[in-house]
């Protein structure tokens, strides 16, 4: 890339300094690149919290007090790249529902006949850990800035092997090297001598804007626009993988692959991702020869609710003292799946749009936070004071309620903080109600 011992100096000396105070006190010298050094600082500043491999990686030879040379440095894209890439949290998680498709549609070792390849390159992370195990990958990006990253840190990732292009594709169709023959029929075609013929798996992640920069938030608004090659696309793969918005529907988004597919069941796994109760992703995994029902996975950091959409079910209960609430995390919430978890757990929700459920006992495994009951009381003003006596300071909560928590707290005159947790809803008989809880 040629970066110049200048700038690489200039990075090593101020990788913990303020970016916004470097760039207007910063003095020019001779060979510093100063646009790109900042670039560089404020990337490894946000990798330490983002992606923390990398940024050991980038900081090592800082950690043994030598000189970092070109060789060995990593470079990092400018803001908006660093901010729209995938965290590596979710980028292992990938990795790993890949590995177990993988390991359960093609003969072991599938590594040893399968190529990978990314048709939205970006930054590289989910590349650099999806690619790990093929001896074959190959990376497409329409940016050349990106493209030459991509070829510079590879490397010093542990993919050498690589296989950079630089090309907008209208269609990942194009690829003269994609493959010709049915993705999931290994056996016969080995059977048949063409054991040569390597097994793709694919990679999009399509750009959520448009022309003008605003966010989009149907698949078929997305580019590349997959509804309009994914049937051909999986007649020549074995596995599709597909990153989208957390915004999307993903029924409506399933119901549209799969018509579009011609298949009717080509997506085999939903995969909603959150980190730290925050939705972050909808990862769909598609194969053409898919004899299985469809899994949906709510996944919130180590935590995973696994349903198919054919467990929903009406469930009714004998009444029991309600002394524990369970609050679902963004994932499940995502997912909709209500009734599912009343029927794994034994609890029932609060009322159909509270999306808050109440039980008698704690449950091991809930995908979600679990509170004690302290008690439940109405809007009523003399009912409520009682409920919150002595109550100065608390954490609210509003589910299907006609207040928001700034305009609560402000009617209950409560500070934000503290260890008590307030839920507002709605119950069953359409009556306002707040369960007073602690954790």
């Amino acid at each position: 890339m040629n970066i110049s011992e200048a700038t690489i100096d200039f990075v090593c000396k101020h990788a913990n300094d303020d970016v916004r105070k470097l760039a207007l006190s910063a003095k020019k010298a001779e060979g510093l690149d100063l646009s790109f050094a900042l670039d560089q600082i404020a990337g490894r500043q946000k990798a330490r919290v983002k992606l923390p491999s990398w940024f050991a990686l980038a900081d090592r030879a800082l950690g043994e007090g030598e000189t970092l040379d070109e060789a060995h440095f990593l470079v990092f894209p400018p803001h908006i790249s660093m901010e729209q890439c995938s965290s590596e949290q979710t980028a292992r998680y990938k990795k790993s529902v890949l590995d177990r498709i993988l390991s359960s549609i093609l003969d072991h070792p599938w590594s040893r006949n399968a190529h990978f390849i990314d048709i939205t390159g970006g930054f590289g992370v989910d590349f650099s850990y999806l690619a790990q195990g093929f001896a074959e990958a190959t990376y497409v990006e329409r940016q050349e800035h990106l493209c030459e990253i991509a070829r510079h840190n590879f490397p010093l990732l542990g993919l050498p092997h690589a296989n950079v292009i630089c090309k907008e594709l209208e269609t990942p169709l194009e690829l003269p090297f994609l493959g010709n023959g049915l993705g999931t029929d290994l056996k016969r075609r080995r059977s048949e001598g063409e054991a040569d013929q390597k097994e793709t798996v694919v990679f999009i992640d399509p750009a959520r804007r448009d022309t003008n920069g605003n966010r989009t938030y149907a698949i078929g608004d997305c580019t590349p626009n997959i509804l309009d090659f994914i049937g051909e696309l999986l007649k020549r793969t074995a596995v599709v993988m597909v990153k989208l918005s957390p915004m999307l529907d993903w029924h409506q988004t399933v119901e549209d692959i799969n018509r579009a597919s011609g298949s009717g069941n080509a997506v085999r796994e939903v995969h909603i991702v959150s980190t730290q109760n925050e939705c972050k992703e909808l990862l769909l995994v598609l194969s053409e020869r898919n004899e299985s029902e469809m899994e949906v996975y709510c996944v919130n950091d180590d935590d995973v609710f696994v349903f198919t959409p054919s467990e929903n079910k009406v469930v009714t209960f004998e009444p029991k003292p309600s002394k524990k609430l369970f609050v679902p995390n963004a994932s499940v919430m995502k997912a909709g799946c209500f009734s599912e978890v009343e029927s794994r757990f034994g609890i029932r929700q609060i009322a159909r749009n509270s999306h808050l459920f109440v039980g008698s006992e704690d449950i091991l495994g809930f995908p979600g936070r679990v509170f004690d009951i302290e008690c439940v009381t109405t809007m009523n003003k003399k009912e409520m004071k009682k409920a919150l006596d002595g109550i100065d300071r608390a954490n609210i909560s509003v589910r299907n309620f006609p207040l928001s928590p700034e305009q609560l707290r402000k009617r209950l005159k409560i500070k934000d903080g503290g260890d008590v947790y307030l839920f507002a809803t709605t119950d069953e008989n359409d009556e306002h109600i707040i369960y007073v809880c602690k954790r």
